[in-house]
């Protein structure tokens, strides 16, 4: 199908976004090389088997990015724990066991779809978190496979990627650059694929050709019998080759299609920053160079320069290990030295350098929240009172609040989010006619299990502990107090800090039967012992009755 001037128009405006993105991406290409240079290819073309960092001095500020990067991964999607549950926007409804089941089990499911080995996550989310840590953002797709038997998660270069807001701040227009191979070209597009590039797949199968995908608004681009759907389609999704001017696919779509977290965004710009790199640039090329000139200094006091003060010497100075210079046997060294150092390296005194590079290595550190992400430890050998501790774990939400805030709710929560309505379209959830009553009509959010959050659980956690040690210690001053305080409601606020998961915990219906009935039970064993009571004491009576009869005793009254 040849595209129209509508699509032209398209493309020379995407066009024009890449062009207003030309600056970025070189700034990109600077932090890149400094940071992660295995990303280095913004304004700069790699081949392969080409060093990566042959520019480089010293690796340390490539490792600051590299534990950011792991940190990242570690410890907002961990492996082996449930890093994220499916919850409502009422707390009441989620504290209610049935309803917190059932929500677990659905996270259950998607957790497999996330894990499945051709949905290709772990390798997306590497990706993504190396270039969110390096530049500030990362693009992710989330697709359903060629297949249709499962997700497929990919990330994008930002080289070939170019976006822009709406009113509301939010992103709904994408253009991104794609080099496809004829092999595959003809293989996802295999009704509409130009005849040109059916002959080069024949000769050439790798042969990469330029095509380009955008998604828009609907309301921007008019698609064909789109009127009646586009409330449930607001954007439409367009492939091009854009060397034959074909159009390969356009088709509606309920959303964009792709994730992209932005950490720190300037008004003004659609495009985001990575406070770790824009901080510790300019410390990372300063360590760089005062490497370079340590190791100058030490080559220069080990192979000093040489300089020759007499025409005697034949062949030039031969300094290198075991070389020998050849003086005029006729020269009288008491006129002077043949050959002496140019520079006196004995007066060579860096000792201050070492404790320079430290202290711009722990500048670096800083600068990509290495000392902020380690989280307090629990027990300091109890040199440290409850209060104390629990300060710590305030002072620690704090610090990390900046760092892992934008993570969990544009990272972590567009990827669950793109997920959860992917996995709906596609019925991975099954019927949902076994909801609880209490959830139907309630909208599904994210909660994620990060040192952040485990902070604030742990809180209630310790919070129960201090207020049962008050209770106690109230008690035994006045025993009334313990009915001012509902252990109930807060040993169940309490247990999520202790990591128990929800099908440990008894349905608050279910318990308050199980409570009705114990007491139930202890009123019928108490007025069953105040029946046996009374009739043992009325036994005791007629015995003695008996007694007094026998003796002959009488009681006139």
């Amino acid at each position: 199908m040849q595209t129209s001037q509508r699509v032209k128009d398209l493309l020379a405006q995407g066009d024009k976004l890449f062009s207003r993105k030309g600056p970025l991406d070189s700034l990109w290409q600077t932090m890149a090389e400094q940071f992660y240079p295995m990303r280095a290819d913004f304004t700069a073309s790699r081949t392969l088997g080409e060093e990566f960092a042959s520019h480089l001095m010293t690796g340390r500020p490539v490792l600051a990015h590299r534990d950011l990067g792991n940190a990242i991964s570690s410890m907002l999607r961990p492996r082996g724990k449930p890093w994220f549950q499916a919850r409502t926007h009422d707390d009441a409804i989620n504290e209610r066991a049935t309803a917190r089941t059932w929500l677990d089990r659905k996270s259950d499911v998607m957790r497999r779809i996330m894990y499945d080995q051709r949905s290709q996550f772990v390798r997306a989310t590497k990706q993504g978190d190396n270039d969110f840590t390096a530049f500030g953002q990362a693009v992710i797709s989330v697709d359903v496979n060629h297949d249709a038997n499962g997700l497929l998660y990919r990330t994008w270069h930002l080289r070939d990627t170019a976006w822009c807001e709406n009113a509301e701040l939010v992103i709904d227009t994408l253009h991104r650059n794609w080099k496809i191979e004829a092999r595959e070209y003809c293989r996802l597009f295999p009704e509409t694929a130009s005849p040109k590039v059916r002959k080069i797949a024949e000769t050439d199968p790798y042969a990469e050709i330029k095509c380009r995908h955008i998604v828009l608004p609907a309301s921007s681009y008019d698609l064909p019998a789109h009127g009646r759907i586009r409330k449930q389609h607001p954007f439409v999704s367009i492939y091009i080759d854009c060397e034959n001017d074909t159009i390969l696919e356009e088709k509606p779509r309920k959303r964009l299609g792709y994730v992209i977290p932005r950490w720190v965004t300037v008004s003004g710009s659609q495009y985001a920053h990575s406070p770790a790199t824009v901080v510790a640039l300019p410390d990372g090329r300063m360590l760089q160079q005062m490497t370079l000139t340590l190791l100058e200094a030490g080559q220069k006091a080990v192979d000093p320069p040489m300089k020759i003060t007499a025409e005697v010497v034949q062949g030039g100075a031969n300094i290198f290990a075991g070389g020998l210079t050849t003086v005029d046997w006729e020269y009288d060294e008491r006129f002077g030295k043949a050959i002496e150092p140019l520079i006196d390296t004995r007066s060579f005194n860096l000792g201050w350098a070492d404790k320079r590079e430290e202290k711009i290595e722990a500048l670096i550190r800083e600068a990509f929240f290495l000392d902020v992400i380690a989280l307090p430890p629990a027990d300091t050998g109890g040199d440290m009172t409850k209060y104390e501790v629990q300060v710590r774990f305030e002072e620690y939400i704090r610090r990390a609040l900046p760092l892992f805030e934008p993570m969990e709710v544009e990272y972590n929560g567009g990827l669950c989010e793109e997920t959860f309505n992917l996995g709906m379209d596609l019925g991975a959830f099954g019927p949902m006619d076994d909801m609880p009553r209490e959830l139907r009509g309630q909208e599904i959010r994210w909660q994620f299990e990060s040192p952040l959050q485990a902070a604030n659980e742990r809180g209630k956690a310790e919070a129960f502990v201090q207020a049962s040690n008050l209770l106690k210690i109230a008690s035994e001053i006045d025993p009334g107090t313990r009915h001012d305080f509902d252990t109930s409601i807060a040993f169940r606020d309490a247990l999520p800090g202790t990591g128990s998961p929800a099908k440990w915990i008894v349905p608050e219906d279910k318990a308050r039967e199980r409570r009705d009935q114990e007491q139930q039970q202890m009123a019928a064993q108490a007025a069953a012992a105040a029946v046996a009571q009374g009739a043992a004491v009325a036994e005791q009576v007629g015995v003695a009755g008996q007694e007094l009869n026998a003796a002959g005793i009488t009681g006139a009254m």
